[in-house]
């Protein structure tokens, strides 16, 4: 299921995950929109968090490590507020509208 952002098709798995990141802002309201959220600076917030550790690290963070970094972007971030903004788990969803491949690890980092 390809999105389509700004006239092109972007490539996804089969699960809507971008195969190349793609750091538009319009891809991420593309995706979120797909994905039925209404973005707020709640979201933006973690899509940047995300977006700056896949280009660090060339992965993102578990959700543990997730909620631990977001604290200091986010003071007071816990658990359930993440989960308020994206419902089906904070790490792979806010991975697929932040407009990054699929996290692949489990565990770790």
């Amino acid at each position: 299921m390809p999105y389509t952002v700004n006239g092109a098709e972007l490539e996804t798995d089969e699960q809507g995950y971008l195969i190349e990141p793609d750091y538009s802002d319009e891809a991420v309201q593309v995706i979120a929109a797909a994905e039925g959220l209404e973005l707020n600076d709640d979201h933006w917030k973690v899509v940047a968090y995300l977006r700056d550790e896949y280009r660090e690290h060339g992965h993102t963070p578990n959700f543990r490590n997730m909620l631990k970094g977001l604290g200091e972007v986010m003071p007071g971030c816990d658990s359930k507020a993440l989960y308020e903004l994206f419902p089906l788990g904070p790490a792979k969803q806010g991975a697929k509208v932040a407009g990054l491949p699929q996290p692949l690890g489990k565990g770790g980092y």
